[in-house]
């Protein structure tokens, strides 16, 4: 979703972005609608979807480019149905969905549906209005545009999809760039859930290999009770002075790196250590004085596959996420610059397939632009509400966010105004950090202190290929995950990681994962298991060929977040957050861009999770840290392989060879819960419980480069 598992299952998913007041996709907001069910299908599965009554979607026209700066057209139309004559659109909120949609939640009063639509559609930047949809047991928001991904069974020619086109009233909006026979349509003759009804037909037609919606999605799951864990802060870590006096104790790799004995998942025993000792942790990883004793194990075993590897050099690993800030000093000199001949314009370092310049064009490279950062305009809509967390007392901040502090103290009604204003806080906080969530993985794979400072990845001298998919608020759009999927294959990519779960299934998706695996059979794609504490991991961990990656903690403990069970292949470390800061996976963040701190003081003591003054590194967990943890193990044992000799496959099996359950243990709730599923016939008598909630187990880096050296000198 961190604070990442604020973030759940893609961890950026935020679901605040506001104008004057706060519209959080929660619970209670889903459950105001009760209309009829509908669905769509997933290999001949019906997925059932409720319409929302209390939400209408706005689609924007195009502007010609998202990187300007002006006033954000979600706050222009929010300023547009505010100001009724009646008054009783007053309780309308708009809170955008990427740059190119927008979410309208309608007041209480009944009838105004039709009227706040019709409003919204005569403004001159409205392109269209469209329905709002869920899934019962999610929170989140899913608009149902009049798209549809559709395709065609290989081998047709181009007078027979015409004709399927044509008898299915179908205009293409634009064909699929990086991958052939699938197109995006629309319907010349429907609009609103009856793009469901055309796009379920359409699986039945000969000629067609799969038709899906193209859902725009914000993939959100937050509870409040992470947003407390989050708030915690530890005792240990009351001040930022002594950070730059920590010592590196490596000299492998990896660059000197003052935070090294706080990244717990590369070499979890300094900071195991010292959290044993009645010393503060800071004098202890400092002075390299720790108990004597033996500890487990609950790493990678990073540091020794240093000694014996080359760090993952000549690999390339594409992060399909959300903001890559790849001009953080950790990250750029990591960034793999594209050599492909038939390169977009401008494209140097990955590409942006969320800032559509217009999704009406035939025109591939104008979809999207070259630069995966936060944007001007995304910096304008997001800086206010960070800033307002250190400006504002605790009484005007609860009066700027009425609903946001009225769904808080609906979970915990004693809160009292200190505590509910201090939550407020953490959570927009953690909301814009959130936006950086593509940051936090990337340095997991592959960074690079700089001058002694900063976090080290996994594979330090693996190259990263930034690829955007994520905008504002979680915005997901199935049709660019799919380009964005073969682009990184076209581009070279050798490892494809996706920290990001709970998005419907989907058979193109599914589809064109298999075909990829079959053209680069070298490629290895990686993917969380989901942040929801479920029996299944998510899609798209759950299609075949996915090296579904859960998460544990500092304890070896399964975190308690982590999706387990079906399909899970083997964990890795993810932190949690909720007892120890230091318990979290420190990552490079977003938020000290001098754009946040512009007339602020800078703090002198922990505002959030975070190690520094600014919040240029974030302690996080979730699934989203885990998958880029294995995804650089990768890295780590291709870069030992330049010749490319062992297949997906085999690497995929050496990995899991080198996991074990040595270092893991199960909570006593774990072991009735597997008793319970046992006795259902919903396991199979051959699972053992710790493969049920660890895969093949916790990975062993040391291990599996030396497997693949033996190997390849044998």
């Amino acid at each position: 979703m961190l604070p990442s598992r604020l973030f759940s299952t893609v961890l950026l998913a935020s679901s605040f972005f506001l104008g004057g007041s706060l519209t959080p996709t929660l619970a209670s907001e889903i459950e105001v609608s009760a209309q009829p069910t509908v669905f769509y299908t997933y290999n001949g599965q019906k997925i059932p979807l409720a319409v929302r009554g209390d939400a209408i979607a706005v689609a924007f026209k195009p502007v010609g480019g998202t990187r300007g700066l002006g006033q954000p057209l979600y706050l222009q139309l929010q300023q547009a149905l505010q100001s009724g004559t009646r008054g009783l659109e007053s309780g309308v909120a708009v809170k955008p969905l990427g740059e190119s949609y927008a979410i309208v939640t309608l007041p209480a009063t009944r009838g105004l549906t039709q009227s706040i639509a019709q409003r919204a559609q005569q403004q001159s930047f409205v392109q269209e209005t469209l329905p709002v949809l869920t899934r019962s047991d999610r929170q989140e928001t899913i608009i149902l545009p009049n798209e549809i991904v559709l395709s065609f069974q290989p081998g047709l020619s181009e007078s027979q999809k015409q004709a399927i086109l044509k008898s299915n009233n179908l205009d293409v909006i634009r064909p699929f760039r990086f991958s052939r026979d699938r197109v995006l349509v629309k319907s010349t003759v429907v609009t609103g859930v009856a793009v469901l009804t055309v796009a379920n037909q359409l699986n039945q037609i000969q000629g067609v290999r799969s038709a899906s919606p193209n859902f725009v999605q914000s993939v959100s799951d937050r509870q409040l009770k992470q947003v407390l864990a989050a708030s915690k802060q530890s005792s240990e870590l009351q001040t930022f002075g002594w950070l730059e006096q920590l010592q590196s104790n490596s000299r492998a790799i990896a660059p000197e790196s003052v935070f090294l004995g706080l990244q717990w998942h590369l070499d979890s025993i300094p900071l195991k250590q010292c959290l044993q000792v009645k010393i503060p942790l800071d004098r202890c990883l400092k002075a390299g004085k720790t108990k004597t004793g033996s500890f487990p194990r609950t790493d990678l075993h990073i540091k020794e596959a240093w000694a014996q590897s080359n760090g993952g050099k000549g690999v390339v690993v594409a992060v399909l996420d959300s903001v890559i800030q790849w001009d953080h000093p950790n990250l750029k000199s990591s960034l793999y610059t594209v050599t492909a001949a038939n390169k977009c314009s401008g494209e140097t370092h990955g590409w942006d397939f969320t800032a559509a310049v217009s999704t009406r064009t035939t025109d591939p490279c104008n979809i999207g632009d070259a630069d995966t950062r936060i944007s001007a305009t995304e910096l304008e809509i997001v800086t206010p509400h960070f800033q307002k967390t250190f400006q504002l007392s605790d009484a005007d901040l609860i009066q700027t966010y009425p609903t946001l502090a009225e769904e808080f103290l609906r979970q915990t009604p004693s809160l009292s105004k200190v505590k509910l204003a201090a939550i407020i806080r953490q959570y927009l906080r953690s909301e814009v950090a959130a936006e950086f969530h593509g940051t936090w993985v990337s340095s997991v794979v592959a960074a690079q202190p700089q001058a002694g400072k900063g976090v080290v990845g996994v594979a330090p001298n693996a190259k990263i290929l930034p690829v955007r998919v994520f905008g504002l608020n979680g915005q997901f759009i199935p049709a660019n995950f799919l380009d964005a999927l073969a682009y990184a294959a076209e581009r070279g990519a050798d490892v494809i990681n996706l920290s990001l779960g709970g998005s419907l299934p989907s058979e193109p998706q599914e589809e064109l994962i298999a075909d990829l695996l079959q053209q680069y059979p070298n490629l290895v794609i990686v993917a969380s298991s989901g942040n929801e504490n479920q029996l299944e991991v998510a899609f798209p961990a759950r299609y075949a060929g996915v090296v579904a990656v859960g998460a544990t903690n500092l304890a070896g403990q399964r975190a308690s977040y982590s999706n387990f069970g079906t399909g899970l292949t083997l964990v890795a470390p993810g932190g949690d957050l909720s007892t120890d800061w230091a318990g979290g996976i420190l990552t490079a963040g977003g938020t000290g861009l001098p754009e946040f701190w512009q007339g602020l003081s800078t703090p002198t003591r922990p505002w959030s999770p975070v190690l520094d003054p600014k919040g240029e590194y974030w302690w996080v967990e979730g699934t989203s840290f885990s998958a880029p943890a294995i995804a650089g193990v990768v890295a780590l044992m291709k870069g030992e392989d330049p010749q490319r000799q062992l297949n997906r496959d085999r690497l995929v099996a050496l990995l899991k060879a080198s996991a074990s359950y040595d270092a893991l243990n199960l909570a006593s709730e774990e072991t009735d819960l597997y008793s319970q599923q046992l006795q259902k016939g919903e396991i199979a008598a051959s699972t053992s419980p710790q493969q049920y909630f660890f895969g093949s187990g916790l990975v062993n880096a040391d291990i599996a480069i030396q497997t693949v050296k033996r190997l390849l000198t044998e």
